[in-house]
């Protein structure tokens, strides 16, 4: 399926020499993946969010360490402003304007 074909390109890998994480590629080869989704499969837009965090598994005085992979949601490929937000503001969907992700790259 689409969603599993989504997790598996944002689900980070690693072995001794390299970490993988399909991110870059994803965003280079479709830089239009939010307006597609939000016009084709708005129901595949929130796994592809949660794809671009990482949290820790460790938990260190009640808190846990997070990255956030927003990038490509804030610059294209050209180093101008993604429309992103725009796309996202377009599809008039507030759960998914309450994402944390859409939120970090919208502060």
């Amino acid at each position: 399926t689409a969603q599993a074909m989504i997790n598996d390109l944002l689900t980070i890998r690693a072995d001794r020499e390299n970490y993988y994480y399909g991110y870059d590629d994803l965003f280079t080869r479709h830089p239009e993946v939010i307006q597609r989704l939000c016009a084709d499969a708005a129901n595949l837009l929130w796994p592809l969010l949660d794809g671009l965090i990482w949290r820790s598994r460790l938990a260190m005085a009640g808190q846990r360490r997070v990255n956030y992979y927003v990038k490509h949601l804030m610059q294209d490929g050209e180093g101008k402003m993604n429309k992103a937000m725009e796309w996202l503001a377009d599809n008039k969907d507030p759960k998914i304007i309450c994402h944390p992700a859409v939120v970090m790259f919208s502060d």
